[in-house]
């Protein structure tokens, strides 16, 4: 396993097992670091607490006492653990430095970063450069919020790129963490609820490029008002992108093709990817895989194949004529706003889940080709008055995201999309937003 460089500390609380907490814990065991971990919901029986006990983790379980922090110099928490929690506000009282598990991988990295981050299509992006990268015969992982534990993956790294989706919970927990490349893709309004205001989180997302250095990359989007004001303060060469005006010094679309500065690298109608907020996420995942050794071939290869991540705006088949589109990971309006964006033809659309106490009136100017509702979860009642005040006039309920795809089919006609974008979180019935699109994809293989 991998040493740390540049790492001082010596006694370590990790506060939340899951996965990350799990492997930020044995890697500073691995390290000769005195490590307490803190779990409220594990057991004694629990393999990685069995296995962490094993490794000389002192581990506590079902309570959070606050004398855990005695004598520590560092809180290393699960991202997903707000910093309103008594242990985490009490470290930040005594000014214990808080991070979370992607500082660490940082520790362990000696080789070039690609960190990506936005409020949207972080996924999307960070899987095309991945791919993009790959098909130029680039060595590359991929980790972070995507679902794979950086820490986990960071040891086996030898000369590849290390790709890492990052998530405002992830960059909040910084100190030294710096990606070689950033890639700052749009700001909204989003996780409000654990950031408290929009200046938290707006200033967690900029993280991602405070620390880097004038021989780093930052590519931003050129037309959110929000970024280009505040990357006018970062260090790094800035790489911005634009779907709607000439960018010399980054990627730009007009009608026809797609540029990366001077250079016409793919017709847009050889690419298979739809929705204009693709389009921004394409230019870039093009720029940050360029800047990192990319070749014009080995883009296209990815982009005249991939259909989409996995539950977000997912194309899954057609059946008669009905395409099926899978945008399960549509847990705010915004995301919905730009599936609808996505499609020309009519659209059945099914929506719902956990109630956060908000309206969708913000919907309303984006529900032009919706033709029909099918609704289900906590919101169903708050979208029926939406559909109300856009005029459509078949909106039906169902108990689940499998019922709603089978009703949506039976009222259906050729030509039309039937899309799952549910623009809420899915904890209300499901309890992960990709359970929620598992149940919808098999529900639409079996209508097939």
């Amino acid at each position: 396993m991998k040493k740390f460089t540049d790492f001082p500390y010596n006694n370590i609380l990790v506060l939340g097992l899951a996965k990350s907490g799990t492997a930020a814990a044995e890697t500073l065991l691995a390290n000769n670091k005195n490590v307490i971990v803190n779990d409220m919901k594990a057991s004694e029986t629990d393999e990685a607490v069995i296995r962490l006990k094993k490794m000389g983790a002192n581990v506590i379980i079902g309570s959070h006492p606050i004398s855990i922090l005695d004598g520590m110099e560092m809180l290393v928490k699960n991202p997903g653990i707000s910093y309103d929690n008594p242990i985490v506000a009490e470290a930040a009282k005594r000014g214990i430095p808080i991070i979370t598990e992607i500082e660490l991988a940082y520790h362990l990295t000696s080789g070039p970063i690609i960190g990506i981050t936005g409020s949207n299509g972080k996924t999307t992006t960070t899987t095309l450069v991945t791919e993009m990268l790959k098909e130029s015969q680039q060595p590359v992982q991929v980790a972070g919020n995507i679902g794979i534990v950086a820490t986990e993956v960071v040891h086996a790294l030898k000369d590849e790129t290390l790709v890492l989706e990052l998530s405002s919970f992830q960059l909040q927990g910084i100190v030294k963490f710096r990606p070689t490349t950033a890639v700052l893709l749009n700001i909204f309004e989003a996780h409000l609820d654990y950031h408290k205001t929009i200046e938290n989180y707006k200033q967690a997302k900029f993280n991602i490029f405070r620390n880097q250095t004038a021989n780093d990359y930052l590519v931003y989007n050129a037309e959110d008002t929000l970024i280009t004001k505040e990357v006018e303060q970062a260090n790094a060469t800035l790489v911005p992108f634009s779907a709607h005006a000439k960018m010399e010094t980054g990627a730009w679309a007009d009608e026809n093709y797609i540029y990366f500065k001077n250079e016409q690298v793919i017709a847009r109608q050889e690419i298979v990817l739809v929705g204009e907020h693709n389009l921004e996420n394409m230019l870039a995942a093009i720029a940050a895989a360029k800047l990192n050794g990319a070749t014009n071939e080995g883009i296209k290869k990815v982009l005249t194949t991939f259909s989409g991540v996995r539950h977000r705006l997912q194309f899954i088949g057609n059946k008669n004529g009905r395409l099926f589109y899978n945008d399960s990971k549509a847990t705010n309006m915004l995301a919905t706003e730009k599936a609808l964006n996505s499609f020309h033809q009519p659209i059945i659309l099914l929506a719902g889940g956990l109630d956060r106490g908000n309206e969708f009136t913000d919907l309303l100017p984006y529900m032009k080709n919706v033709k029909a509702m099918v609704l289900f979860g906590e919101t169903a009642e708050k979208l029926k008055l939406l559909g109300n005040e856009a005029g459509i006039e078949t909106i039906l309920s169902a108990e689940n995201v499998k019922e709603a795809a089978e009703k949506a089919y039976s009222i259906s006609e050729e030509n039309d999309v039937i899309l799952l974008s549910p623009a809420c979180a899915s904890w209300d019935q499901y309890r992960t937003f990709e359970e929620r699109g598992d149940m919808f994809v098999q529900a639409v293989h079996k209508l097939m």
